[in-house]
């Protein structure tokens, strides 16, 4: 007589798979070289491209944890996305003249609930499902931008035209020496390891037995304000030691020929910045520090599933 043992639970094991994906995704980034002040605000011209790898395991009908790593890239700049009409945030950012890109690399794990209840094997599962994920995510990063041809005093740059990184500059002034009365006084440098809250949604569609091929648009927020680098008030630019520093934190002489139409003294012998820039002064602002930057992550997925061991039949 031969008998099957563990039918159930093969049935159940069945439910409980895992998977392994790989993604195309494309970037978008939210913050203060967004073109306006709206949190909402992104220039889609500069949506960058990204990959993932993942790897995820299913616990039931509806739950999954997925796991993954992804790199991309971030970008933004005030000359092509500011709009030089806007009285209320088009010229301030257009004049300020600040651009970057960032390379992340981000490892993430997300709880993943699915709208539609799949109660059948994972061979014959739901044809295609909704589905909302929150998480946890880690990333590191590092803001870059091309140094321009000269200095502020008019003096060849050995970096003009390259990427450089901006953490090391302390562009607003993270490694100067500054007075406890001056608005960036005891500013930190910012760590390029950062934590993030991934969530979004989207849709998962059965391909065959094996394979899924899912699209999800979803965000990253974040707990830095320097993914671009910029974030609160410019400081004296005679702080600033390096011409490189001076260069890549005022960038406004880089319109209309570096003539000002308001000049005021920067400090720096024979140079004059544009009034609201480039200069010590409560009101001078580089960016808007009580906002946190945010990324956009629009990803499609193709999916294959690891078929779930099988208990053998025993005879006796």
């Amino acid at each position: 007589m031969a008998s099957y043992q563990g039918g159930k639970n093969t049935f159940g094991k069945q439910k409980r798979y895992n998977s392994i994906g790989f993604s195309l995704n494309a970037l978008n980034y939210y913050g203060d070289l967004s073109p306006s002040p709206k949190k909402i605000s992104t220039d889609i011209s500069f949506t960058r491209p990204g990959f993932g790898v993942s790897y995820m395991h299913r616990f039931g009908p509806r739950y999954s944890l997925q796991a993954q790593f992804m790199y991309g890239t971030i970008s933004g700049s005030d000359a092509e996305s500011a709009n030089k009409g806007d009285l209320n945030s088009g010229i301030y950012r257009y004049k300020r003249n600040l651009s970057f890109r960032n390379h992340i690399k981000e490892l993430s794990v997300v709880a993943m609930f699915d709208l539609f209840e799949n109660q059948s094997t994972y061979m014959s599962r739901v044809k295609w499902t909704p589905y909302i994920y929150v998480g946890v995510a880690a990333f590191l990063h590092n803001p870059q931008a091309k140094a321009p041809d000269k200095d502020l005093q008019g003096n060849a740059l050995s970096q003009a035209g390259q990427w450089v990184d901006l953490r090391p500059l302390g562009t607003e002034g993270q490694y100067s020496t500054l007075d406890p009365t001056d608005v960036n006084a005891g500013i930190k440098p910012y760590s390029l390891l950062q934590v993030a809250i991934p969530f979004g949604l989207g849709a998962r569609f059965r391909l065959n037995e094996a394979m899924d091929l899912s699209a999800d648009i979803g965000f990253r927020y974040t707990f830095t304000d320097y993914l671009d680098d910029v974030s609160s008030n410019y400081v004296a630019l005679p702080k600033l030691k390096d011409p490189l520093a001076q260069a890549m934190s005022y960038r406004t002489n880089e319109i209309n020929g570096g003539n000002p139409a308001n000049p005021v003294p920067s400090g720096i012998p024979g140079v004059n910045v544009e009034a609201g820039y480039g200069s010590e002064y409560p009101t001078n602002n580089r960016g808007t520090k009580t906002n946190k930057d945010i990324y956009m992550v629009t990803s499609i997925r193709l999916t294959y599933i690891i078929s779930p061991s099988f208990h053998k039949a025993k005879f006796r």
